[in-house]
């Protein structure tokens, strides 16, 4: 069979799944769960490899799935991934009512999508015709949200890092896989491109933050406290004047939340505690950013007598697309939505744990324009399921054929070129440098 006679029947194999695909989604839609604490999530898809007959591994970095569809030759192998959690979002309409997750960053897609390309590749027998394995990998963890309480987990040994990504590969999980790709959903606009590729993301540093005064009645001995709430505000504030020191070019972000702000309305609060990212587009912003913004959070206890606790937690790295994995997708997607719908990403101000993952291997990360209202809000909703859920799982499997069919030549090549820009050993201690507290 020709390579392009595959990748029909591997396309074609995906529409004859589609309302199976969609529903996969959609019920991980219904039962959004957090971060290193997706068990509903991971039990489906552990249901479907089971159905499917795949090997896979479970419960890698707590929650991730790790399948291995095995081609005529085990020469390279190639890794589709998609993302277990969901985000904190209480007022989106699929928001779960107690915990408030909810997906509304299009995880659940992603996931279906993974189980789309797998179902795919075996309903075909594409694997005999490919010189490497596929990968199939659900991991846990990508958003970087309840800080406090995965810093708890890190300080009980459970986990090493706040992030999925971060945690598989410092564990070794990725360490027989090649070269990796996801797809990701983004809001769409007239003046965009469906697909966008090569997108870079910022990076960041995760921030806990303790304040601490001293308790006194807020009425009638207000004198004799220190109020740790007034030192947080000015703390925050001595990073708003801070601003106009940023460069543009860095898209400098700190966007703190108070998880505790005092204990009662008629005591001078004692204890503050915040959380934060610092982010930035590079790692050398990253760490000037960081500087001013500890000093001006320091000062703000400074300037009422309280005493602070700055913890820097490690965050993600900037995204870094590979060119050349990126242009084998970029031909299928173009076969797939049209040569009009697909090009150039812009630089986005959020962050990925699949950047960390762009460091040591060769990894992309191209964005779909089909949701409508805002990423993260109450008003994200999928505007396009087809273009969603089965053209984005068709450009990813054609792209897998593409790379291991034959010899497996296309991977080959991608590979020899390929120079990371962290070994895994460097990306390790480049985390821990941010893993401190003053």
């Amino acid at each position: 069979m020709t390579k392009e006679e595959l990748k029909q029947k591997v396309c074609q194999a995906i529409e004859v799944r589609q309302e199976q695909i969609i529903e996969l989604g959609e019920s991980i839609y219904r039962e959004p769960e957090l971060g290193f604490k997706e068990t509903k999530t991971a039990a489906k898809v552990e249901n479907i490899f089971r159905n499917l007959g795949v090997a896979y591994e479970k419960e890698l970095a707590l929650t991730g799935v790790k399948g291995r569809l095995k081609g005529k030759r085990s020469n390279r192998t190639v890794a589709v991934l998609g993302e277990l959690d969901a985000v904190t979002c209480a007022g989106h309409p699929g928001a779960d009512p107690l915990t408030g997750a909810a997906h509304c960053c299009g995880h659940n897609i992603q996931i279906a999508v993974l189980m789309a390309v797998g179902m795919a590749l075996l309903d075909t027998g594409a694997m005999d015709f490919l010189a490497g394995d596929v990968v199939l990998f659900a991991v846990p963890a990508e958003e970087y949200v309840e800080i406090t309480y995965r810093n708890k987990l890190r300080e009980e040994g459970k986990i090493a890092y706040l992030g999925g990504k971060q945690e598989l590969i410092y564990r070794g999980a990725f360490d027989d896989i090649d070269m990796a790709m996801q797809i990701h959903l983004l809001t769409n606009t007239e003046a965009d491109s469906f697909v966008r590729l090569g997108s870079t993301s910022n990076g960041f540093i995760g921030k806990l933050v303790q304040y601490q005064g001293k308790a006194a009645h807020a009425a009638m001995a207000p004198a004799e406290g220190i109020n740790a709430l007034n030192a947080a505000m000015l703390g925050i504030m001595g990073v708003h004047a801070q601003r106009e020191t940023f460069r543009e070019q860095d898209y400098v972000r700190f966007h703190p939340i108070i998880t505790q702000g005092g204990d009662l309305v008629n005591v001078i609060p004692e204890d503050v505690r915040m959380e934060s990212y610092v982010r930035a587009a590079s790692i050398e912003a990253l760490r000037d950013s960081n500087i001013k913004i500890d000093r001006a959070l320091r000062a703000g206890a400074d300037a009422v007598g309280a005493a602070v606790s700055i913890q820097s937690l490690p965050g993600y790295l900037p995204m870094n697309n590979n060119q050349e994995l990126n242009q084998v997708f970029r031909a299928n997607a173009e076969a797939v939505y049209g040569q009009t719908q697909v090009g150039a990403g812009t630089h986005e101000a959020g962050s990925t744990d699949t950047g960390d993952l762009s460091h040591i291997m060769p990894t992309i990360h191209p964005w779909l324009g089909c949701v409508s209202g805002a990423l993260h809000s109450k008003d994200y909703s999928v505007a396009d399921s087809h273009a969603a859920y089965i053209k984005s799982a068709q450009a990813l499997a054609m792209t897998v054929i593409d790379l291991l069919y034959g010899d497996g030549e296309a991977a080959e090549q991608i590979l020899q070129e390929y120079k990371p820009l962290l070994t895994k050993e460097q990306y390790v201690t480049f985390l821990n440098s941010f893993n401190q507290a003053n």
